[in-house]
């Protein structure tokens, strides 16, 4: 390549953070590219913070954010700001990543301006439109107009061949999420016990993970979690169960009076990066409906109840790494009371989502596509 390709990254929530943060520094090391990033603002204190921790900055900030906005003001605010921005600044190619409305409204921005979008984690489904909602709908037609699909295993290939992507349009990089883990130093896991000790962590007690936030899981599935929940901290008081609390009021409101007695059960603002990976590292067992956490716990060989229904992460199910329970109260007891009743030592197993290397594969794609570009 002649000149350098601008390529602008876009993201606007903490996950899409962690998992092109690797992304954006493959693309800061490469010569033949120049690095852009966008925060659209969907959680643009936390994104911009877990940036930090691989110190990057973002060089563009949307601000898309209203009180009680829905999906519609949502979308429509995205638009009309990426529009603006790439009036003003003209790039090559566009990277978005997953499944968020920020993902989806950057590569429609790309398509509607003829750019080249590059989708990291590309090929998920669950098949059902509302398992989750709406991100199983919003990558579905974000692959429709993606120019190369970075998918994180064979799975998600099979996926994009099933729905008539172009298979050499499709490449098998493993998920940057692994790169994330691994690029964590030493000296901010011990930082991160010291915060968590001061936020109440029992350093010596056995812990329990547990995040809840999706938005299939409000309303009556959230109480049925509360109720699993509720039962197994009070069957097993020497365990010490850590809730992240998500700011969602639909979530926040409803965990906080539940849980504001139980003893055990240890209710926290949301946690930055390393104070997440040392809990997953640390924990003897997780109970989450997050994605990001089904893939990043198998390094850890902590094992891991899934609260949704369906998950599009079937390869940890099939490993042995993950058990679905969705939000039934008493599959989830049960689950929960196979590994905290005799606690085994942690399996190790491979973890079926990444070596850490899929970052450079991305990157290295990216530079042969411009370069056939040119021929």
């Amino acid at each position: 390549m002649k000149t350098k390709k601008k390529i602008l990254v876009i993201f606007g929530t903490r996950p899409e953070a962690i998992k092109l943060a690797p992304v954006c520094l493959a693309v800061r090391k490469n010569p033949d590219l120049e690095l852009l990033i966008c925060n659209t603002g969907q959680q643009r204190d936390m994104a911009e913070k877990t940036l930090s921790f691989f110190c990057l900055k973002s060089d563009y900030d949307l601000d898309v954010m209203q009180q009680a906005q829905t999906l519609f003001d949502l979308q429509a605010r995205l638009m009309e700001k990426l529009s603006s921005l790439l009036a003003d600044q003209p790039v090559d190619g566009i990277i978005v990543q997953g499944d968020t409305m920020s993902a989806f409204c950057g590569a429609l921005a790309g398509f509607y301006g003829r750019i080249p979008v590059f989708h990291v984690e590309a090929g998920l489904r669950s098949e059902s439109l509302s398992e989750p909602f709406p991100e199983e709908g919003l990558r579905q037609m974000l692959s429709r107009i993606t120019t190369l699909h970075f998918a994180p295993s064979a799975e998600a290939e099979k996926n994009l061949l099933r729905e008539n992507i172009a298979a050499d349009r499709i490449f098998i990089t493993g998920n940057t999420v692994i790169d994330a883990l691994y690029s964590l130093a030493p000296e901010q896991y011990v930082n991160a016990a010291a915060e968590l000790e001061k936020a109440g962590m029992q350093p010596h007690v056995a812990k329990v993970l547990v995040t809840v936030h999706r938005r299939e899981n409000h309303g009556p599935r959230l109480e049925n979690i509360i109720r699993a929940l509720q039962r197994i901290a009070q069957k097993y008081p020497q365990h010490q169960f850590i809730l992240p609390v998500h700011p969602n009021p639909a979530v926040k409101e409803r965990i906080r009076t539940e849980f504001a007695s139980c003893g055990n059960m240890l209710l926290l603002s949301p946690l930055d990066y390393p104070q997440l990976c040392y809990l997953m590292k640390e924990s003897v067992l997780i109970l989450t409906d997050s994605g990001g956490i089904q893939e990043e716990a198998p390094t850890f060989g902590t094992p891991l109840v899934v609260l949704r229904e369906k998950t599009e992460r079937m390869e940890g199910v099939e490993k042995g790494c993950a058990f679905l329970a969705g939000a039934d109260t008493e599959m989830i007891c049960q689950l929960a009371e196979k590994f905290l009743s005799s606690p085994q030592e942690k399996s190790r197993k491979e973890n079926p989502y990444g070596d850490g290397n899929a970052a450079e594969k991305i990157v290295a794609k990216l530079v042969d596509f411009y370069n056939a570009e040119r021929k």
